[in-house]
């Protein structure tokens, strides 16, 4: 029976470690041979997004066009793994309906201590003074999970506890066999 494929989208602020545990599920996958791309949303902020803002509305169209690549992988039996802050609900929902059923929403939180230890660009204290406008977390609104998949805490947990923690729910949810 062939492996079908299935999306993983992280979401979390920005320094989270979403596009870190997203590179990481990717090269477990790989020696899985499990065709799969991953989807880093800074990188399609770049090409696929470029001409889009940081308005509600614009964060919202990035979702959407992330959910509409994710589909269009899964469509082609590619696993899709997301690495984007998706910081609304709504939006969130819609890419989960827009993939389909075989989704996993992993939440990758931390202290807002620890974000700004992880910005060596300075990007949070540029947005606290006001330098940045529309900044998630500080000057936008980041609606948190709902009820996620998985639950991870970046600040607690290393990378490798983390990953393991997210194959053995992808495991539980019947995604993956995982090779005993």
């Amino acid at each position: 029976m062939p492996i079908e494929s299935f999306t993983v989208w992280f979401t979390g602020l920005s320094g989270a470690g979403k596009s870190t545990l997203a590179r990481a599920l990717g090269k477990h996958l790989e020696t899985l041979s499990i065709r799969h791309e991953v989807l880093d949303g800074d990188e399609l902020r770049r090409t696929i997004c470029k001409d889009l803002g940081f308005t509600k509305d614009d964060r919202d169209e990035n979702v959407r066009r992330i959910a509409a690549a994710a589909q269009e992988l899964n469509s082609q039996n590619v696993t899709a793994i997301v690495a984007a802050i998706a910081p609304y609900q709504d939006a969130r929902l819609k890419a989960r309906h827009a993939c389909g059923p075989r989704f996993a929403e992993v939440f990758v939180d931390c202290p807002f201590e620890t974000l700004l230890e992880r910005d060596t660009k300075g990007f949070y204290r540029r947005a606290q003074a006001g330098e940045i406008e529309h900044f998630t977390g500080v000057s936008d609104p980041y609606e948190r999970p709902q009820d996620p998949e998985i639950y991870l805490n970046s600040h607690a947990q290393p990378e490798q506890q983390s990953l393991a923690l997210v194959l053995r729910r992808l495991e539980e949810l019947g995604y993956l066999a995982l090779l005993k």
